[in-house]
């Protein structure tokens, strides 16, 4: 009775807290604005109820070291507390409901259509080496990291026979890959829509020089992905060919595939085409746009395919049993926003950026935009995720006035995000990656990736060095 009492008083605080979040939004009156903040500790209460200290460590260490700095700052503690939980109600907000998209694609098999329909262009090792980087790109537009999973599971069933290292080195990189370069520029992933919202950037740059980078990188995997084949010394052409030749003898209709590609097509068009319509027209910030987006969109889409029932089924689901097990990035959100609250009410931000240019006095050859990407690099390897980092980093930077553009300042971070990814086996991507194939996280991570990770870094260092010259 009382665990069932504490999974409804965590389901009801988030949603709670997720619809005073839009409420307040467009109507901030003082009472909701504390029962936002009132809710944001309820959900870490019972979160503590369900989940144990031990598994909320990071989020409650985050939590009270935020405490104990407003403790000795200038503001009053209470009024720090009640803002510190609502520091961080954008991202709240956009994680309760961006990973909602997936219900949507998992409705119809849109991507075992997207990789039939193009089976012709994946027929040699490097072309199904490109076609997987770049699917799981548009992927994570949907799934976030969960596309890492699809998408393996997927390409598994495909290449259900061929077993070893090498052939898990051909899939696990080329997603892991795929990701890391998708947190340079897609809209969906809420480490990168933080970072050029408080840095005030362009967005429609911001995605230009991400994709751009993305490009540069999947051009690097194949030349990595060539060497990588031969030094295993296996021929990857002629296992996927016959591999290939079997999935199509069972293919499903011709006429349903093409149904269902073009209605993916539709999807991705219309979900992003709109999020940039609206956000050139409306004044809202583009973390409260894109989770309202998602909402009337998923709801349209389930309404054309007469399917009410199931959106309804769905979402007492999801209230049930899925916004728990989605609830860990939410306590991780709310402790930053307290600690980055309570350091924005001391000389933090201040001390900081003299410290930074202190060491630049020692190297004078290197500027700011060299070592941001390590601040998120290191704090990878002590379990901190790229949107907890971004979000301490993102609220503390977007305080100071850097002599650089914001755009290349939120590539700077963003590569710092993207080689994390690569690379440490204490973040979920890497995590999730090693839950499906069986390797260990460090394989999975340093030994395969950390040649291409030092790639990246340096690509992305030659082309926001350059524009910094120019500019």
């Amino acid at each position: 009775m009382m665990k069932t009492i504490v999974n409804v008083g965590l389901s009801f605080s988030i949603v709670i807290y997720g619809l005073l979040h839009f409420v307040t939004y467009f109507y901030p009156n003082p009472f909701l604005l504390d029962m936002l903040s009132l809710s944001g500790l309820a959900m870490f209460v019972f979160g503590v109820a369900v989940l144990s200290f031990k598994r909320l460590r990071l989020p409650l260490a985050l939590l009270f070291i935020g405490i104990i700095i407003l403790i000795f700052s200038d503001t009053t503690f209470l009024d720090g507390v009640k803002n510190g939980l609502r520091q961080m109600r954008n991202m709240v907000g956009l994680l309760i409901l961006v990973p909602l998209i997936s219900w949507v694609l998992r409705e119809e098999p849109y991507i075992e259509a997207v990789i039939s329909y193009g089976n012709k262009l994946l027929n040699t090792s490097r072309k199904f080496y490109f076609g997987m980087i770049s699917f799981v790109q548009i992927i994570a537009y949907f799934l976030l990291f969960g596309s890492i999973q699809m998408v393996y599971h997927f390409v598994d069933e495909i290449l259900q026979d061929k077993k070893g290292e090498a052939w898990e080195n051909f899939k696990g990189t080329a997603l892991l890959r795929g990701f890391a370069l998708s947190t340079m520029w897609v809209i969906s992933i809420p480490s990168f829509v933080f970072v050029v919202e408080v840095m005030d950037a362009s967005l429609t740059k911001a995605i230009l020089q991400g994709f751009f980078i993305a490009v540069i990188g999947v051009g690097i995997a194949l030349v990595f992905s060539r060497f990588e084949e031969k030094k295993y010394g296996v021929d990857l052409t002629a296992g996927l060919r016959s591999e290939f030749a079997e999935v199509l003898d069972a293919k499903p209709q011709a006429w349903r595939i093409k149904r269902d590609f073009r209605e993916f097509c539709i999807l991705f068009i219309s979900l992003f085409g709109t999020i940039f319509l609206l956000q050139a027209f409306l004044d809202i910030e583009l973390l409260v746009l894109i989770p309202l987006v998602v909402m009337v969109w998923i709801l349209l889409y389930y309404l054309y395919k007469k399917r009410p029932y199931k959106l309804w089924k769905q979402f007492k689901e999801h209230i049930q049993t899925g916004i728990q097990r989605e609830s860990y990035q939410l306590y991780m959100m709310l402790g930053a926003g307290m600690m980055v609250y309570a350091l924005n009410q001391t000389g933090f931000a201040t001390a900081f950026i003299k410290g930074m240019y202190g060491l630049l006095d020692v190297t004078p050859f290197l500027n700011l935009l060299y070592f941001l990407p390590f601040i998120i690099i290191i704090l990878s390897f002590f379990g901190l995720g790229p949107l907890t980092v971004l979000a301490l980093v993102g609220g503390i930077l977007g305080n100071l006035d850097l002599p650089y553009p914001p755009e290349i300042i939120v590539l700077a971070v963003t590569s710092g995000s993207a080689v994390s990814i690569l690379l440490s086996p204490l973040i979920m991507p890497v995590i999730t990656l090693s839950a499906v194939n069986g390797l260990s996280g460090l394989k999975n991570g340093i030994r395969f990736n950390w040649k291409y990770a030092l790639a990246i870094y340096i690509v992305v260092q030659i082309y926001v060095q350059l524009v910094v010259a120019i500019d």
